[in-house]
């Protein structure tokens, strides 16, 4: 059988950091087939609107001096990080129901936002609410405590924002549901 690239190339990541959180437990769990959700939807909802209100905070390794300079000037910044409580084992995924969810349609798993991905780095654009020395305190980061953070980019609307954004149907409807479940409160 002949070599391809990706059976050469090896990567190493160190974290730069990890994610103090009042969230323990993900929403979302791998099975061996599908996602599952870790509550009832009406659950999932609540969960949603009290990420999105909480601050966490991101410390940065103190080794890595220097490396936060400026980044206060942002109003928001995207934070990579690792899904560190899927095992490898449930990395295997390649389509799954959006959310666990049985009543829309099954998805190629980079059609998705699932953290059970062949590499799980997940991606959050978030508002940066203080940097205090090494602590980056930010708003709605979904991560659970002690996720590894991979990188920090500053967000800025020209360079990252996309004009004209299409999404799927399904992906539309997830979003109203929660945006409707937000103005019940």
């Amino acid at each position: 059988m002949e070599k391809t690239l990706w059976d050469e190339m090896e990567m190493t990541l160190k974290p730069v950091g990890y994610v103090r959180s009042g969230i323990a437990q993900p929403m979302l769990t791998a099975g061996e087939e599908d996602l599952a959700l870790a509550e009832r939807m009406e659950k999932i909802r609540r969960y949603h609107q009290k990420v999105k209100e909480t601050v966490c905070e991101l410390v940065i390794d103190p080794g890595l001096a220097g490396i936060l300079e400026g980044i206060e000037d942002f109003s928001h910044i995207l934070v990579l990080y690792w899904p560190h409580l899927i095992p490898e084992s449930r990395r295997g995924l390649r389509r799954v129901h959006p959310m666990g969810r049985k009543d829309l349609p099954i998805k190629g798993i980079f059609a998705t936002c699932s953290p059970a991905r062949p590499n799980p780095i997940l991606v959050s654009t978030v508002p940066l609410v203080e940097v205090a020395g090494n602590v980056l305190r930010v708003r709605g980061l979904e991560a659970v405590d002690g996720s590894p953070i991979v990188d920090i980019k500053p967000f800025s609307k020209s360079y990252h924002g996309a004009e004209e954004v299409r999404v799927p149907a399904w992906m539309e409807q997830i979003r109203r549901e929660l945006e409707e479940a937000e103005g019940d409160h």
